[in-house]
């Protein structure tokens, strides 16, 4: 695998919410992150652990996007943006739902495939699937940065590869 980009294995919920946690230490105001995964898979679980860590409120209410297909949060003056493309009937509808509005904020975005060109926006790349016996979760991470090389952060952090 290239330098920036691994794979780990996540046991259960609990090792979902530190990814997220351990991920939104690496974000930077602009950032976009894309999630990627079957229905059930995790992306708004991961998301959502990635808002409570930089709003600093481990109870904070973050309810999916499927239906408002955007949810905005504030963390002190940084702007998140978490979004859900699934409901979306056309490509050029995601101008409509003002992503890109705030140069800034951290996007967020579950079913990116819906508007292709995201992917070359994107800080983070992140793939989530469930395993066959169902047990756990495996997430592929790549990143358009070289400066992180995320198989050392991975292990640092304490996640299986």
């Amino acid at each position: 695998m290239p330098k920036n980009q691994t794979s780990v294995f996540l046991a259960d919920p609990q090792a979902t919410d530190r990814f997220g946690a351990s991920l939104s230490a690496l974000l930077q105001p602009g950032d976009i992150v894309l999630l990627k995964g079957d229905l059930g898979a995790g992306k708004t679980a991961l998301a959502r652990a990635i808002i409570r860590t930089l709003v600093k409120n481990p109870s904070l209410d973050v309810p999916s996007p499927s239906f408002a297909l955007v949810q905005p949060y504030i963390a002190g003056t940084q702007a998140i943006v978490h979004a859900d493309l699934y409901r979306l009937a056309e490509v050029h509808d995601v101008e409509e739902l003002g992503l890109f509005d705030d140069p800034e904020a951290i996007i967020l975005i579950e079913w990116p495939e819906r508007v292709p060109t995201l992917g070359e926006m994107a800080a983070y790349n992140v793939c989530l699937e469930l395993p066959t016996d169902g047990e756990g979760r495996k997430i592929s991470i790549s990143s358009s940065r070289d400066q992180t090389n995320l198989a050392t952060w991975a292990r640092d952090e304490g996640f299986v590869l």
